[in-house]
């Protein structure tokens, strides 16, 4: 195998959650233009298609579903009909998130817990049923989980605050490598990427308010793009990492280094 073979994708098959936008549409498209088939899946199944018709349209293979990733029989239905479909299961890219803003004392319960469900539960269902089906195949697989920086630092209250934002993804750090242990002698490596600063729709009006000041606290005084996690996915998920697992690769154009 030649170095540039080590990242190649071709014939395996990832499910990305949270597919439709942002983050999500940017790992997706990375996946397939290293090979890689693509299975997308969101509660807005329309975002999920419009990428799927993109990735198709420049040669790839994709396919779009509806999955809420708090229920399980969602989450079931989508590893099925994606084994239906490709055959087996390489890559997991657990991304689903969502967030809630209030100061602590005000965050009502209810916000909290739904920002728990997704982001803990959504990710530990996913991880479970496809865990599952790469253990049953005896041939390993790729779990990344997406984090953030969120989960290594408190937040700047001067811009933000969310309380059960930063503790999931605290969560989702420590999750990675509790099931990187637990999974690593069946060949099964699972990782997490923590981003910092992207634009996207869940923070784009935060970026437009306070971006000055927010570039001011990134060494390289920009904020991400999708090519800055594009090539990070594609190494993780392919067998240039396969001696990498349990750990958190931050991607913040330095923020958490000063």
């Amino acid at each position: 195998m030649s170095t540039l073979d080590l990242f190649q994708l071709h014939g395996k098959t990832a499910i990305i959650t949270g597919g439709g936008r942002g983050l999500g549409q940017y790992f997706a498209q990375g996946l397939s233009d290293a090979g890689a088939n693509v299975v997308l899946c969101s509660r807005k199944l329309a975002a999920c298609e419009e990428v799927q018709r993109e990735i198709e349209a420049a040669g790839g293979q994709a396919l779009a579903m509806a999955c809420d990733v708090t229920k399980t029989e969602d989450v079931e239905r989508v590893v099925a009909a994606t084994q239906e479909r490709f055959g087996a299961i390489d890559i997991l890219i657990n991304n689903s998130g969502a967030t809630w803003g209030a100061r602590p004392e005000d965050m009502p319960l209810e916000k909290f817990e739904q920002v728990m469900d997704v982001n803990i539960k959504g990710t530990f269902l996913m991880s479970q049923h496809v865990g599952r089906t790469m253990i049953a195949r005896g041939q390993g697989g790729k779990i990344i989980n997406i984090a953030s920086v969120a989960g290594l630092v408190g937040g700047n209250p001067k811009y933000i605050q969310v309380v059960g934002y930063h503790s999931s993804k605290a969560a989702v750090i420590n999750m990675t490598r509790d099931l990187a242990t637990s999974w690593a002698h069946y060949g099964i490596t699972v990782n997490a990427i923590a981003p910092g600063w992207f634009p996207t729709r869940m923070s784009g009006a935060l970026l437009e308010r306070y971006g000055k000041e927010m570039l001011a606290d990134i060494p390289l005084a920009r904020f991400g793009t999708a090519d800055d996690l594009k090539g990070v996915i594609i190494f993780l998920a392919s067998p240039a990492a396969a001696y990498i697992t349990g750990q958190t690769i931050v991607v913040d154009g330095g923020s958490t280094a000063w």
